[in-house]
């Protein structure tokens, strides 16, 4: 089966391409390139011995994107579209970036996928749809708050506009609301490298402790929680790779109960930014140098899943502990260093 990844070269994408071509699906990645590097198709080659279909495309092309899938249709089994811009404090100071990449391209591909007549999706969602949740654990039927930035907002938004496609388009879509994923693949072929200043916390932790970073900012120690910083729960990315598999074969199989179901995929257990860091500090021997700075805007105290139904349902379940994400993440940083 073939199975179109769109920002399959990003840090999600990749790793999910690694585990679908594991699995024996023929992958289509496409990808802008602006923020990922092309010599990501040579990691999953090395790990997987399968070097993917690859199509560099601007998503908020719409020609192009209605292009593409008229000319791929016949051969398409599905899509799993992960490429959108994904970092909450970015999003709060370029909304109009965010809004336009990530409208823009999911609209393109589900017209696209509309007029071609395909109809299984894989939206990647996050758990930002839930704001700042009233109970913890946040299971799915947790209501929705409205969002606290702009990136959440565009998936809020986007899952709203699958919904109201399903209303008069039998599409089939699992929305998978991932909670913090880290870590890279145990072959140290790929991982996460954001191109420029990293917004997500582990790059800049690994890139603090081999120098590229002075320091890392922690930005406040005064929420509603044991330490005072944030608490997140994190997931490695091939255990989240590994859902995106399962969900998809959930459609392929057609045994989804509903035309649009959705999924918490993290860990069940939230961390600290701190415990986060010392977990780092233990794994790798190294004293982080951070600073306590001030909050950033849109972060919400606490956050992390209820991911039973992804257990009973998918039949999935994490894999890796804190201290294996974090050492994974910090063999791929070094591997990056040379």
């Amino acid at each position: 089966m073939k199975i179109v990844v769109t920002g399959g070269l990003g840090f999600i994408g990749s790793h999910t391409v690694v585990e679908l071509q594991a699995k024996g699906y023929e992958v289509i990645v496409i990808d802008d390139l602006s923020n990922a590097s092309i010599e990501v198709l040579e990691g999953i080659e090395a790990i997987s011995g399968v070097k993917p279909e690859f199509v560099k495309m601007d998503l908020r092309d719409k020609a192009l994107v209605h292009a593409f899938f008229k000319e791929h249709k016949a051969s398409i089994d599905g899509v799993i579209h992960f490429a959108a811009s994904k970092a909450v404090g970015e999003s709060m100071t370029k909304p109009l970036m965010y809004y336009e990449n990530n409208f823009f391209s999911l609209i393109n591909v589900l017209s696209a996928m509309q007029e071609s007549g395909l109809d299984k999706l894989i939206f990647s969602s996050s758990c930002t749809v839930y704001g700042q949740a009233e109970t913890m654990p946040v299971a799915e039927n947790e209501s929705i708050k409205s969002a606290l930035s702009p990136y959440g907002n565009t998936k809020q938004v986007g899952e709203e506009i699958i919904i109201d496609l399903s209303k008069v388009y039998p599409i089939q879509a699992i929305l998978l609301r991932y909670f913090n994923p880290i870590g890279a693949h145990e072959s140290g072929h790929i991982g996460e490298s954001p191109l420029g200043v990293p917004y997500n916390l582990i790059p800049y932790i690994t890139q603090t402790a081999v120098g590229v970073r002075e320091f890392l900012s922690i930005y406040g120690n005064d929420y509603n929680t044991p330490d005072g910083t944030c608490v997140r729960d994190y997931i490695h990315v091939v255990d989240l790779a590994d859902a995106h598999v399962r969900s998809l074969k959930r459609l392929l199989d057609k045994e989804n109960t509903e035309q649009i179901e959705s999924f918490n995929v993290g860990n069940g257990q939230g961390y600290s930014v701190l415990e986060l860091v010392h977990s780092f500090e233990r794994v790798s021997g190294i004293k982080l140098n951070y600073k306590i700075v001030d909050r950033r805007p849109g972060d919400v105290d606490m956050a992390y899943a209820d991911n039973s139904k992804a257990r009973e349902v998918l039949g999935w379940k994490p894999t890796k502990t804190l201290d294996d994400m974090l050492s994974s993440a910090w063999k791929w940083e070094q591997k990056v260093r040379g």
